[in-house]
């Protein structure tokens, strides 16, 4: 390209581009890209290529394209190119979209630009890739690319509401993802992709209600999910995902009525939070999910969860069984006895055995309402009894009545012996406990033998007693056997 053909901006910013000098025409640090309009701030999008494809240099200077506050018409197509120079193409106004499908470069900065659409799946970018304040009307389509340093999307507004705002997935970033106050009409998806560093999404507004609003199935990320403040409206998907340190929804609004809003089935981090998020609008997936803390109130969950296989090792706040117990009778699988078993262990781990028992009793009458009646009527016996076996003072309050009771009955009515002058005095206390201790025998019950009415009074003590026997023994075995 002759320079005698460019205009005066555009020569500038030739002359300017192999000693990397930065031209800045924007009128003030407040215009916004959208409004420019002046012929003299407007650059060719082939003086552009030309320049970073064939730009020459001398000896000992760092070339550069810096260039600010320009109206960039025709399409930038870098595609496949391999640009040895850092871009910067900052508060620009792109009449076109940006198409840098399979380029490789060293840094590319946009920050506060405005795009149609940016194409740049593939991309490699050894540095860092800055989209801060851009607005881009259409998508963002980074699948595949390969970026050595972070991808910033900070106050960043994407989409317009029909499918994806931003593809990152099968990414590969060295740094952070980075995107505080993210402003996406349209899903971010980020399934498979690999981030060194964190994902930022703090105080960022998604709106995909026909579908995802984050897709992050089988993410990998290095340090921390921060979704503190995230207003999602739509499908959360973590699915899959591996958090090497907490996934943060603190204060978040999850939305999806009538649909999953928030699904981290075989999701594997150290913590998951949900401090201060308002009621989750829709059903949660966690099944098969592990985390090492789970914070949330009760009152985040929702009417539908799914807990199959779910794992952890706390529970934070620190509230009573009882509190925590609604949550596990909303499944929408129905009685999952892991679950039971699992609420029953974060008691036990902190040494809590009052509220363990009270979940494990809780799964014993639970599970007692699917099983068939018979068994259901052995099961109300066990729980009024001795609670399933862990109440056990039940069974000495029991025993204790019914001591009372026939120590009174044949004390007022001594049952005549077997045999007249042989065998030890009648004492109605310990003939009672010899009827009711089944394994126990003090000679009584053998040497007197009641007839009519006390005769199955003696009977009914016998029945009990094997009863609370068998009970006690029972639970007894349930408690050696989760020990």
């Amino acid at each position: 390209m002759d320079i005698t053909d460019l205009t005066p901006l555009e020569r500038r910013i030739w002359q300017a581009f192999p000693r990397g000098l930065a031209i800045d025409v924007r009128r003030d640090g407040r215009e916004d890209p959208a409004t420019i309009q002046d012929a003299e701030r407007t650059v060719r999008a082939e003086v552009i290529r030309t320049l970073i494809l064939g730009g020459s240099s001398a000896s000992g200077e760092a070339p550069a394209l810096r260039v600010a506050g320009a109206a960039i018409t025709g399409v930038l197509d870098l595609q496949h190119a391999e640009i040895r120079h850092p871009i910067r193409l900052t508060s620009c106004h792109f009449q076109h979209s940006l198409e840098l499908d399979g380029t490789q470069t060293r840094q590319l900065d946009f920050s506060g630009s405005h795009l149609p659409a940016l194409a740049a799946t593939s991309l490699r970018v050894d540095g860092a890739l800055r989209l801060t304040n851009c607005r881009i009307a259409g998508s963002v389509r980074l699948s595949n690319a390969e970026i050595s340093g972070g991808v910033f999307l900070d106050g960043a507004h994407l989409g317009s509401g029909d499918g994806w705002a931003l593809q990152l997935d099968h990414a590969s970033v060295g740094a952070d993802v980075w995107a505080p106050g993210l402003v996406a009409q349209g899903g971010i998806r980020l399934g498979t992709a690999h981030v060194e560093g964190a994902v930022d999404l703090e105080d960022g507004q998604v709106k995909n209600a026909n579908g995802d609003a984050l897709d992050a199935a089988r993410l990998t990320v290095g340090t921390v999910l921060n979704a503190g403040g995230l207003t999602a409206e739509g499908r959360v998907r973590l699915t899959g995902a591996k958090v090497a340190g907490w996934i943060s929804f603190i204060e978040a609004r999850l939305s999806n009525p009538g649909g999953v809003a928030l699904g981290i089935s075989s999701c594997e981090a150290t913590q998951l939070t949900l401090r201060d998020a308002r009621p989750v609008s829709g059903d949660v997936k966690m099944h098969y999910a592990s985390f090492k803390v789970i914070e949330a109130e009760p009152q985040v969950w929702p009417t539908k969860v799914r807990l199959e296989g779910l794992t952890y090792e706390t529970l934070t706040p620190r509230l009573p069984s009882i509190d925590r117990l609604a949550l596990l009778q909303r499944d929408s699988d129905g009685f999952v006895p892991h679950s039971y078993e699992q609420l029953a262990a974060s008691y036990r781990r902190v040494g809590d055995d009052a509220d363990a028992r009270t979940v494990l009793l809780a799964k014993q009458r639970r599970r007692r309402a699917t099983l068939p009646w018979y068994a259901r009527l052995w099961g109300y016996l066990q729980d009024a009894t001795v609670g399933y076996g862990f109440r056990p003072t039940r069974a000495g309050g029991w025993l204790l009545a019914l001591l009372l009771l026939g120590s009174v009955a044949f004390g007022m009515h001594h049952p005549p012996p077997v045999e007249h002058g042989k065998g030890p005095g009648f004492n109605a206390p310990i003939y009672t406990l010899d009827l009711l201790l089944p394994i126990v025998d003090f000679g009584q019950q053998s040497a007197f033998a009641p007839a009519g009415l006390y005769q199955w009074l003696s009977y009914l003590l016998i029945a009990v007693g094997w009863v609370l026997a068998t009970t006690v023994a029972a639970g007894i075995t349930r408690t050696l056997s989760r020990q």
